[in-house]
């Protein structure tokens, strides 16, 4: 028997994505899945598609009041809270001049991608702790490459990991908190990856040739929430496949 069998993670921005990949990996391997998006008629139908050992909570992660209920309805389903993975995030405004990003813009990226894992690490640290759990927040190698115009995305991932180390001795040692930084990773469905294959141009921009799919991603977080890993926390995993050796603005 595995023995994740019965745990429990809370996965935010799972409707879509690496997120819900990472949803499906868990799911795979004996975890039972709260699955967490913006309220919409696709995080319901990836959660019922996905069985009974899966539910979907609507969130806003910037939001402290969804924050606190949503983790309660995952309690109230569940009985118990293993596990949590900051997926949630935005990326825009992106790829806009510095003259033209406007301070709500700021904020609200702020919010999402750095305050939403402070809030959310708030309302689950007492459920995490009882159980010896672990949490993963999905940063990005933006947080230590330069890339134009990406002022607000850099620094709230910068300022996120930045989180992940401060969080690793606060809610430590019965709480390990680690931060994974993908690079660029093709987050597509399993389906239109196979039906939409990248173009060589897209392969030869990375060292070694291939670009990171979903499953990368998800078997990384997976073994940072297992015991498999019970010795790690505080720390950044970058999974970029070398482009940190090779970087090109096209």
């Amino acid at each position: 028997m595995s023995t994740n069998q019965g745990r429990v993670a809370l996965v935010t921005g799972a409707a879509r994505g690496i997120g819900e990949g990472v949803a499906r990996w868990l799911l795979n391997h004996g975890w039972r899945v709260a699955l967490c998006d913006l309220a919409d008629s696709q995080g319901d139908a990836v959660a019922a598609a996905l069985g009974g050992n899966a539910m979907f909570v609507a969130m806003d992660v910037a939001e402290e009041c969804q924050v606190e209920s949503g983790v309660a309805a995952v309690i109230a389903r569940f009985g118990r809270l293993d596990a949590l993975v900051c997926n949630a995030g935005v990326a825009s405004p992106h790829s806009g001049p510095l003259e033209d990003l406007s301070v709500a813009q700021w904020n609200q990226v702020l919010a999402i991608n750095l305050g939403g894992p402070m809030l959310l690490a708030k309302h689950c640290a007492a459920h995490l702790r009882a159980s010896g759990g672990a949490i993963v927040n999905m940063a990005s190698t933006r947080a230590s490459q330069s890339e134009p115009e990406s002022e607000a995305y850099a620094a709230s991932k910068g300022g996120l990991v930045a989180l992940t180390h401060a969080l690793a001795v606060s809610l430590g040692p019965e709480v390990r908190v680690n931060a994974v930084s993908p690079g660029w990773i093709d987050s597509r469905a399993a389906a239109q990856r196979a039906s939409e294959p990248l173009s060589a141009d897209d392969h030869a921009q990375h060292p070694v040739g291939r670009v990171g799919q979903v499953e990368d991603v998800a078997a990384l977080v997976a073994w940072l929430l297992s015991a498999e890993a019970g010795f790690v926390t505080g720390q950044e995993f970058v999974t970029d496949g070398g482009m940190t050796r090779k970087m090109i603005y096209r």
